[in-house]
C-alpha cells in the first residue's frame, strides 16, 4: 500500500508492501593466507527482515584495494543485467566520489568496519546489516538478484562474497 503525506505542494510516498530481503551469502578465501572468513551468515529477525553478519580477517596490511562487482538479475539462471564495474576501494573510501558505489555505501556503511582509509588489517565486519528499500533513491524492478563482489588486494584475487536478495513490490494497490 502507498501512503502519501503531504506538506503544502510537497508529497512524499511511503510504499508498505515491499519485501527487500536477502536469501543467502556466500563469500570465500581464495587466499587463506591473506583472508579468513570467521562468519558469513543470514539470519532472520523476522518474516521481511534478514541481516547479513560477516567476519573476515585480513592477515596482511592491505594498502591497495580493487573491488569488482556486478549486478545480476535472475532469469532462466542469473544473467547480466544493469552494473558491472571496478573501482579502487582505498580511493573511493577517501573521496567518495562515485555516485552508484555511493548509493551501496548509504546502505551499509553504519553496520561496518571498513569505514576508515587503507591500510585495512585484522578483523573487517559487517554486523547486523539489513536492507532498506527506502535508502534507494528509486526502486528496482521486482525479481531475484545476485551481488557479486571480488576482493583485489595487490592486483591478485584474493576473496569473494556474493548475496543473494529478492526485492517484490506489491502493485495491486497503487
Amino acid at each position: 500500500m502507498i501512503h502519501r503525506k503531504c506538506f503544502g505542494l510537497l508529497c512524499i510516498m511511503r510504499m508498505d508492501a515491499v519485501i527487500f530481503k536477502m536469501t543467502n551469502a556466500v563469500c570465500e578465501s581464495y587466499n587463506k593466507s591473506w583472508v579468513e572468513f570467521g562468519l558469513c551468515r543470514l539470519r532472520a529477525v523476522s518474516r521481511n527482515k534478514v541481516c547479513l553478519n560477516v567476519d573476515a580477517n585480513l592477515l596482511h596490511p592491505v594498502h591497495d584495494v580493487i573491488v569488482k562487482a556486478r549486478l545480476l538479475k535472475r532469469a532462466n539462471g542469473y544473467k547480466p543485467w544493469l552494473y558491472s564495474l571496478s573501482f579502487d576501494g582505498c580511493q573511493f573510501i577517501r573521496r567518495r566520489n562515485n555516485a552508484l558505489i555511493r548509493i551501496v555505501w548509504e546502505l551499509f556503511k553504519e553496520y561496518s568496519t571498513i569505514n576508515h582509509t587503507c591500510p585495512y588489517v585484522g578483523l573487517q565486519q559487517v554486523k547486523n546489516f539489513y536492507l532498506r528499500s527506502e535508502k534507494l533513491p528509486t526502486p528496482i524492478p521486482t525479481g531475484e538478484y545476485l551481488l557479486m563482489i571480488d576482493w583485489v588486494f595487490n592486483k591478485k584475487p584474493q576473496a569473494a562474497t556474493n548475496v543473494y536478495f529478492t526485492f517484490v513490490e506489491d502493485l495491486k494497490d497503487s
